[in-house]
C-alpha cells in the first residue's frame, strides 16, 4: 500500500451566504476525494468561520493523482430537522496537489452546484501531498451517516486545534477584515512549514489570495490614504474664535455693526484711544548757560511717570524741533503736564528759560500745542507714544525704530538681456584665439553665457538673461567679455556699462531692436588707481536690452501672493474694493526675553498687501499689547492674499545677533471674505520650531473688504491670474525661483534703509522666501492633500463598486433604470449633470465656513511631525549638520524617491502595453487585438449605438452570481503586453 497521502487543511471561509432565516447560518465542511469524507466541526451563527483543522487524504494510486479531484462542500446545518443546506463549493484538480514545502493558504471563491443556486464568499484550503510515515489517515465517515453530528467538536480531526485558535486572528470576520488585507500584501512569502510550528508566524507571512475580495470592482484604499479623506479639525487651542469687541463704529456681532451712541469714527475697525497731544514746536530767545554764551537745547515733556525727550540742538539759542508727544490717558495717573527746556551740557541738566526752578519768570518762549485726540488724529503715525515705553525709558535713543510706519515697496521690472555675439575681440596673448563667454551683473545678481571658443576674434551666443531692477535705477547694467585661460583663471577683455534708466522699456513681446556696443577696456595709470583712463577700441557687443513691464515681478509664491498686477502702470485696471484691517491687540504672547528678572515681549505688527507694507508701533514690556491701528489697501483681485506677522524687537534690549524674533503671522484670502462684513477674530500665532509646532499667543483683527463695483469683481474671475506676457514667453520654474529670490533681496535692502527698518528677517518672513526648500513634512503634506482631493472620487468608485456588486438591491435597481433613462434620452446626461451640481451647491451652502481660513497643524503635518524632519526642516543650506546625520537623511530620501520611482516605472509600464497593441513586438497578442477591432467594427457598424451603451452597462453592473472570481480576459490580456521594462538595465 502506497504512503502517500493527500493533506487538506480547512482554515476559515469568509462572506458566506445566510440560510437559517435569522441573518447566518451554521456552517461546516465536508471534503471528498477518493472515495473518502471528512467533515468539520459545526460554527454556529458564523458567516465568517475559522476551523483550522487538518485532514489526511490516503492516496490509493499515485499514477493516477493527476486525475482525481478533491471537493470541498460548505453547508449549513438546519437543527430544526436535522438537515443541511448547499451554501457552496470548491474543486480542485490533482494537477494543483503541490508538496508540502510549497503549499500556501489559498482562498478559493465558491462555485455554484448549478445554474440556480445562489451562493457567495470563499473557502481558505491549504492543500498538499506527503510521503511522511509518520502520519496517519484520518478515520472517514459512514458511506450512509445514520445522522449529522451538532457539536462543536469534528471526530475526525487527528490534531487538537486550541492552539491555532490561540495565534491566528480570525482573517475573515468583519473587524479583522483590514488587517487581512494587511497580511495579503506583505512581501517576501517563505514557505509554509509544520502547522504546530508555523502558526505564530503566520501573522507576518504573506499568503496568496485569489479569493472575491481582490477581485471586486470597490477601490481599496490604503490607511496612508485615508488618513485626511476625512475631517481636518485640529486641537480647539488652534482655531481661530469669533469675538464682539466694541470698536469705534459700534460693537460688531457676527459680523454686523451694532450702533451705540458715541458718533462714528473714521477707524471704525479699532478700539478708540484716548491720547494727549503735546507738539513741541519750537523756542527763541533762550538765554546761555556758560561762559561761552553756547546754549545745546533739548525739551523734555512729561505727563506721570512718562517723559519725552526731544533732540538736542548744539549752539542754537532759536532751535525748531516740531515733534509730537502722545501720552495715553489710559496709562497716566497724572492730571499735570510739565514742559521743561534743558541745556544738554549741564552736570544737573539745569532750566534753561521760561520759569526758573523757584518758579519765576525768566528769559525765553517756547511754542507748544496740546490737545486731546485718539488714533485717528493726523500726527499720531509720527509722534512718541508713552504705552510704546516704560516709564524708566529714554526716548532718545530709540524713538526712531518702535514707531508705526507706512512703507512702499520698490517698483520691480524684469531686465530681458540677449546676449547675440562680439566682434574684434582683443586679447593680451596675440598667438591664441579666446575662449570668451560674457559676464551679465546688476548689484549682487551676476549670470554667465557659455564659453565659446572660435577660430576667429569674433564670438556667437545667443543666449537670453532675466534679471530684476527696481526704480529709481540707481544701480547700473553691466556686461563684462572675459578669456578663460584656465580652470581658474580668467581674464577681462573688456566691459560694457549700461545705465538701466536708458534702457527701452515695453509692456507686451514687441520686436526690440539690438545694438552694436563699444566694448571700454581700463587701464590703471597710478598704483593707488584714483585716476583710471579708458581706452577704445574696436571691439564691440552685439545686445539687444528691455524692460519688461508686462509681466508680474514675482516676489512672493504665487498662490498666496498678494498683487498680480504687471509692472507697467499702464496695463492697470481699475481697484474693485476697498480692505479695511484693523490691528486690534495681541493676548497670551509667550515671553521673548527677560527684562528684570521677569518674562517680557517688545513687540510689533508687520502686515503686507501689495505694494504697500505697514508696521505698528512697538509696544513694549508687555505680553498682552494693545495696537489699535487702522490700515486700508485699495484691491486689484479677490485672489490675493493679506499676510500679518507679529515680531518681537531686538533692538530694544535685545539678543539673537539683534534679528527680530518671529512670534507668529496670518494670512487671509480676500475671495474667502463677504463684501460689507466686519470679520473680527482671534487668530492662534502658530510657528513652528524644531521641538515642534507651538502657539505663541493670539492676534485679534478687524477686517472688512468693501466692494466698490460687484459686476467688474465677477468678470476678474473669467480673466488670466497673472499678465498675458506670462502666457505668450512663460518662464520656467528654475528662472521663477532665482527671479524670486533676487527681488525679495532687492525689497529687503530697500526697506531695511527705511526709518525704523524692516529687517531682512522679516521681508523674508512674510514673503515666505524659503518655501521652496526640501521639507519632508512638506512632501508629506502636499501627498495627503493630494488624497484628500480625491477621496471624493474614491468614494464615489467605492459607491459604484457597491452598486456592481447589488449591495443594496434597491439603489442597484434605481441606478440600472437611471442609466436606461439616460441612454434613450442622451440629450438629458448634460443636464442631468449640472442640475446634480447645483443640488450639491446649495446643499454644501449650509455648511459654508463662517471664519477666514487659517493654517491648520493637522493639513501642514505640522503636529506629528518627527523631530528628525523638523530638525532637517531648520538646517540652513547648505547643511551645517554632522556627516552621519546628513547621510542618514540623504538614504532617508534615497528610499522615498525609489517608491516614487516605481510608482513612475509602473505608471510607464502600463503606457508602454496600450503601445505595444499595435507595435507588434508581440506578435501574437498584436493579431488578437486586430481581429478584435477588425469584428468590433462590423458589429459597431450594424448595432445600434444605444445598445452597445445599454449592453456593456448591464454588464459592468451585473449581479454577483453571473460574476466570475478571476480578472476579466481583457485585463488579463493587457496584462501579458510587453513593455520596456525587460530592456531596462
Amino acid at each position: 500500500m502506497s504512503n502517500l497521502k493527500l493533506g487538506v487543511e480547512v482554515v476559515s471561509a469568509h462572506d458566506l451566504m445566510a440560510k437559517d432565516g435569522q441573518g447566518s447560518s451554521n456552517t461546516f465542511v465536508e471534503l471528498h476525494f477518493d472515495g473518502q469524507r471528512f467533515r468539520t466541526a459545526t460554527k454556529e451563527k458564523d458567516l465568517n468561520p475559522v476551523w483550522n483543522e487538518r485532514f489526511y487524504f490516503n492516496v490509493s494510486d499515485p499514477n493516477i493523482l493527476s486525475n482525481l479531484t478533491l471537493d470541498a462542500y460548505i453547508y449549513n446545518l438546519n437543527k430544526a430537522n436535522n438537515s443541511k443546506s448547499f451554501l457552496g463549493k470548491v474543486r480542485l484538480t490533482g494537477t494543483s496537489f503541490v508538496p508540502y514545502s510549497d503549499a500556501v493558504v489559498l482562498h478559493y471563491p465558491l462555485e455554484k452546484r448549478s445554474f440556480l443556486s445562489r451562493v457567495k464568499g470563499e473557502l481558505g484550503l491549504k492543500v498538499f501531498v506527503t510521503d511522511d510515515p509518520s502520519i496517519k489517515s484520518s478515520n472517514p465517515l459512514p458511506a450512509m451517516e445514520s445522522s449529522l453530528h451538532t457539536g462543536s467538536d469534528s471526530i475526525q480531526s487527528q490534531e487538537p486545534v486550541e492552539h491555532v485558535q490561540k495565534f491566528l486572528p480570525n482573517l475573515f470576520s468583519n473587524e479583522k477584515s483590514r488587517a487581512r488585507h494587511t497580511f495579503n500584501h506583505l512581501p517576501n512569502a517563505s514557505p509554509a512549514q509544520p502547522l504546530q510550528q508555523n502558526i505564530p508566524s503566520m501573522v507576518t507571512q504573506s499568503t496568496v489570495n485569489y479569493g472575491m475580495q481582490e477581485m471586486k470592482s470597490q477601490p481599496q484604499v490604503p490607511k496612508v490614504f485615508q488618513m485626511y479623506s476625512g475631517s481636518s479639525s485640529q486641537s480647539a487651542d488652534y482655531t481661530v474664535r469669533e469675538t464682539s469687541p466694541h470698536l469705534g463704529g459700534g460693537q460688531i456681532v457676527h459680523g454686523r455693526v451694532i450702533r451705540g451712541d458715541r458718533p462714528v469714527s473714521t477707524y471704525d475697525l479699532v478700539e478708540q484711544m484716548q491720547y494727549l497731544f503735546v507738539r513741541v514746536v519750537k523756542a527763541r530767545d533762550l538765554p546761555s548757560k556758560d561762559v561761552t554764551g553756547s546754549l545745546d537745547p533739548f525739551v523734555e515733556v512729561k505727563v506721570g511717570n512718562f517723559k519725552g525727550i526731544t533732540k538736542h540742538f548744539e549752539k542754537k539759542q532759536n532751535p525748531e524741533w516740531n515733534e509730537v508727544f502722545a501720552f495715553a490717558k489710559d496709562n497716566v495717573a497724572s492730571s499735570f503736564l510739565e514742559v521743561v527746556v534743558k541745556d544738554k551740557d549741564m552736570i544737573k541738566d539745569d532750566f534753561v528759560g521760561l520759569e526758573d526752578k523757584k518758579g519765576e519768570k525768566t528769559k525765553g518762549e517756547l511754542m507748544l500745542a496740546v490737545w486731546n485726540g485718539t488714533q485717528a488724529d493726523e500726527a499720531f503715525p509720527d509722534a512718541w507714544h508713552s504705552d510704546a515705553y516704560t516709564s524708566n525709558d529714554s526716548s532718545s535713543t530709540i524713538s526712531s525704530h518702535t514707531r508705526s510706519k507706512v512703507y512702499h515697496s520698490p517698483r520691480l521690472w524684469y531686465v530681458r538681456v540677449n546676449i547675440i555675439e562680439a566682434q574684434d575681440l582683443v586679447v593680451s596673448d596675440k598667438s591664441r584665439f579666446p575662449d570668451a563667454y560674457v559676464k551679465v551683473q546688476i548689484g549682487n545678481q551676476l549670470l554667465k553665457t557659455k564659453s565659446t571658443q572660435v577660430r576667429s576674434l569674433n564670438a556667437v551666443w545667443r543666449e537670453e538673461f532675466l534679471l530684476v531692477a527696481s526704480e529709481p535705477f540707481e544701480e547700473l547694467l553691466v556686461l563684462s567679455v572675459e578669456d578663460r585661460l584656465g580652470p581658474t583663471k580668467e581674464e577681462t577683455i573688456g566691459k560694457v556699462v549700461i545705465p538701466l534708466n536708458m534702457v527701452e522699456r515695453r509692456a507686451d513681446d514687441r520686436f526690440i531692436r539690438s545694438r552694436w556696443f563699444n566694448i571700454e577696456k581700463s587701464v590703471s595709470a597710478a598704483m593707488d588707481g584714483d585716476h583710471a583712463k579708458k581706452e577704445k577700441f574696436s571691439s564691440k557687443l552685439h545686445l539687444s536690452v528691455c524692460l519688461d513691464g508686462g509681466y508680474h515681478v514675482l516676489d512672493e509664491p504665487t498662490h498666496y501672493s498678494s498683487d498680480l498686477r504687471p509692472t507697467a502702470k499702464q496695463l492697470w485696471k481699475p481697484s474693485i474694493g476697498v480692505l479695511e484691517l484693523g490691528i486690534l491687540n495681541a493676548d497670551g504672547l509667550h515671553p521673548i526675553k527677560t527684562r528684570e528678572e521677569k518674562g517680557t515681549a517688545d513687540t510689533y505688527c508687520v502686515a503686507k498687501y501689495g505694494h504697500k507694507w505697514v508696521r505698528t508701533r512697538t509696544i513694549m514690556n508687555s505680553l498682552s499689547p494693545k495696537y489699535n491701528e487702522q490700515y486700508t489697501w485699495e484691491v486689484y483681485d479677490p485672489a490675493t492674499v493679506i499676510t500679518v506677522g507679529v515680531f518681537d524687537d531686538s533692538h530694544i534690549g535685545g539678543s539673537n545677533d539683534h534679528k527680530d524674533s518671529k512670534v507668529g503671522k496670518v494670512r487671509i484670502r480676500i475671495s474667502t471674505l463677504e463684501t460689507g462684513r466686519v470679520y473680527t477674530h482671534s487668530y492662534p500665532l502658530l510657528v513652528l520650531h524644531p521641538s515642534g509646532v507651538k502657539k505663541m499667543g493670539e492676534l485679534h483683527l478687524a477686517i472688512r473688504f468693501s466692494c466698490t463695483s460687484l459686476m467688474n469683481m465677477m468678470m476678474i474671475y473669467s480673466r488670466p491670474v497673472l499678465p498675458k506676457m506670462h502666457y505668450i514667453r512663460p518662464l520656467s520654474v528654475m528662472q521663477q525661483d532665482w527671479l524670486r529670490h533676487q527681488a525679495v533681496s532687492i525689497v529687503a535692502a530697500r526697506l531695511g534703509r527705511a526709518e525704523p527698518p524692516l529687517r531682512r528677517e522679516v521681508v523674508e518672513y512674510m514673503s515666505d522666501a524659503h518655501s521652496h526648500l526640501w521639507s519632508m513634512r512638506r512632501s508629506k503634506a502636499n501627498f495627503f492633500r493630494v488624497m484628500s482631493v480625491f477621496s471624493g472620487l474614491l468614494a464615489v468608485g467605492k459607491w459604484f463598486g457597491d452598486v456592481c456588486m447589488w449591495k443594496n438591491p434597491i439603489t442597484a435597481v434605481l441606478v440600472h433604470v437611471l442609466f436606461v433613462m439616460l441612454v434613450c434620452f442622451p440629450e438629458l446626461i448634460l443636464p442631468t449633470v449640472f442640475l446634480y451640481l447645483v443640488v450639491i451647491g446649495f446643499w454644501n451652502l449650509r455648511f459654508r465656513p463662517k471664519d477666514p481660513p487659517h493654517m491648520n497643524t493637522k493639513i501642514s503635518y505640522a503636529d506629528s511631525a518627527h523631530p528628525d524632519e523638523l530638525d532637517e526642516e531648520f538646517d540652513p543650506f547648505p547643511s551645517q549638520r554632522g556627516p552621519d546625520i546628513v547621510r542618514a537623511r540623504y538614504d532617508r530620501l534615497r528610499i522615498v524617491a525609489g517608491k516614487i520611482q516605481n510608482v513612475v516605472g509602473d505608471m510607464a509600464s502600463q503606457l508602454e502595453r496600450v503601445q505595444a497593441l499595435l507595435s507588434w513586438r508581440d506578435t501574437r497578442a498584436t493579431i488578437i487585438f486586430v481581429l478584435f477591432c477588425f469584428v468590433s467594427a462590423i458589429v459597431l457598424y450594424v448595432t445600434p449605438f444605444q445598445v452597445i451603451v445599454l449592453l456593456a452597462g448591464f454588464y459592468i453592473m451585473r449581479h454577483p452570481r453571473f460574476r466570475r472570481r478571476t480578472p476579466a480576459a481583457p485585463l488579463n490580456f493587457f496584462r501579458r503586453l510587453p513593455a520596456r521594462t525587460d530592456i531596462m538595465l
